[in-house]
């Protein structure tokens, strides 16, 4: 029997989800939205992903009220995608899921999360030890961990070398050209 392609006959909560943020690069759009990535362009060279599957997930996103899309620029028109609180809801099971894959996969540290607040190292359920309270997106500080590539090839994962509150719009420094 072929994998469906579908959740529907699932009773399941989970399976619901999945039908949402199931599909692959989905979490991983979302990942860079927290991260402040906010620009079709930032997004498809920090994920390496093909154009249109890139505008499917994007337009999955919006219509399923995850990200809203956002009019930065008029001439020519240009647009951003920023988390709404749908989206912003999903960072403690990225959280989760980040942790686990560093625990049972990689083993590396990519990024540390701390509480801006106190500078502590959130737990991995997003709280903050020393404060005793689940941290809130906006409060959070991501920090490079020894595990990333000091010196990355793309301007997105560059601008991600510096710490940065989670949600900040990433700003990105322009592509230099040849000097002549």
């Amino acid at each position: 029997m072929a994998l469906g392609k579908d959740y529907v006959t699932q009773e399941c909560s989970i399976a619901r989800a999945l039908e949402v943020v199931g599909e692959r690069w989905t979490l991983l759009v979302v990942r860079d939205a927290l991260y402040g990535v906010r620009r079709y362009n930032d997004f498809l060279v920090h994920l390496g992903i093909p154009r249109a599957v890139l505008a499917a997930r994007l337009q999955t996103l919006i219509s399923e009220g995850i990200l809203e899309k956002r009019r930065y620029q008029e001439s020519p028109p240009r647009d951003e995608y920023v988390l709404t609180e749908s989206g912003i809801a999903l960072w403690p099971t990225l959280r989760s899921l980040g942790v686990w894959g560093r625990e049972h996969v990689s083993g590396i540290k990519l990024r540390e999360f701390r509480h801006a607040v106190c500078d502590t190292e959130l737990g991995p359920y997003g709280e903050c030890r020393l404060c005793g309270t689940i941290v809130p997106v906006p409060d959070v500080v991501m920090v490079p961990g020894p595990g990333l590539d000091p010196d990355p090839a793309d301007p997105v994962s560059k601008a991600l070398l510096r710490p940065r509150r989670l949600l900040e719009p990433l700003v990105t420094e322009p592509v230099q050209g040849p000097a002549g």
